[in-house]
Parts: structure tokens; sequence; C-alpha cells
């Protein structure tokens, strides 16, 4: 009877390293979060923010997220899932890590990125601080737009003066 209980057990794992794999697979960026000594409401209110920008957050086991890693041929991670891990999924490469650097301010660093793993490539906690930094596509789209209006609004300036010159 035992015995088939602890096959059970194992199947069960396995079952949760295949989610966790096809999870890592469909994410642009997948974030370890260290989250020791976070309130209940803090928690509460960082899950809110993750759910708001469409990242799956989710406290799993070390030894699954690093046999998930493995299996896909990822080692870099090893090191990193030790002690409180959490893993946020994110839809694109940066809401994932901004969510955990604002989080980690406000909180007073009581929570931090361990790592991160975006379009295939291991990025240390400098890494994720880098990657927060940049701003979203909106902001990048508005800072574009901004800067061809000035460009067509100078040309504009610059015509009607010749214009106005050649009318003389």
């Amino acid at each position: 009877m035992e015995v088939k209980s602890l096959s059970a057990n194992i199947e069960a794992k396995k079952q949760v390293v295949e989610e966790i794999k096809a999870k890592i697979s469909a994410s642009k960026s997948v974030v370890l979060v260290d989250y020791k000594g976070l309130t209940v409401a803090e928690d509460t209110e960082f899950r809110n923010e993750f759910r708001k920008a469409g990242v799956q957050y989710k406290v799993l086991k070390n030894t699954l997220v690093r046999k998930a890693f493995n299996d896909l041929g990822v080692t870099a991670f090893d090191n990193d899932l030790n002690g409180t891990t959490a893993v946020a999924f994110g839809q694109d490469e940066v809401s994932a890590s901004k969510i955990v650097i604002t989080n980690a301010k406000k909180f007073d660093n009581k929570l931090f990125a361990k790592s991160a793993y975006v379009d295939g490539a291991y990025l240390d906690k400098k890494g994720v601080e880098a990657l927060a930094a940049i701003p979203s596509k909106e902001a990048l789209y508005a800072q574009v737009a901004g800067t061809l209006s000035n460009i067509v609004r100078g040309l504009a300036v610059a015509l009607n003066r010749v214009a106005e010159k050649m009318g003389e």
C-alpha cells in the first residue's frame, strides 16, 4: 500500500514539472523572487499587481522548478533555487521584472528578484534591475510619437519661414 502511495506522489510531481516546463516555454520572461518577510497584506497587494499585469505568480518547490529548467537544458538557475522562492511568469519581457523591482523598493527590500530567464537567456539580479528600467512599450511609443511630432513641427516652421522670405 505504501509503494502505491509513493508512486502516485512521484507521478504527481512529474505532472507538476511538466506544467512548470510548459509555463516557462510559453512565457516571455520568468522571474525568480525571494519574498521572505512580506506581511499578508503586502503579499496580497503584490499578487494583485501581478494579476492586473497578466503575470502568473506562484510559490513552487525549488526542486521541481530546478528539474523543469534542467529538463529544458537550462542549468544557470541551480544556485538561485534555494530558500524562499516564488516564480513570476510574464507575458512580455519587462512587466514581471518591473513589478518585482518596484515592490522591492515599496516594501523596504523584504522581497527581491533573484534572477530571470528572458528570451532564452539567464539574467542575474542586476540584469533584472536593468530590464525593469526599460520603459514600457506604450512609453516608448509615446517617446517616438513625441520625437516625430517635434520633427514635423520644426519642418513646418522652417518651411513657413522659407515661404515668408520668398514672399518678400
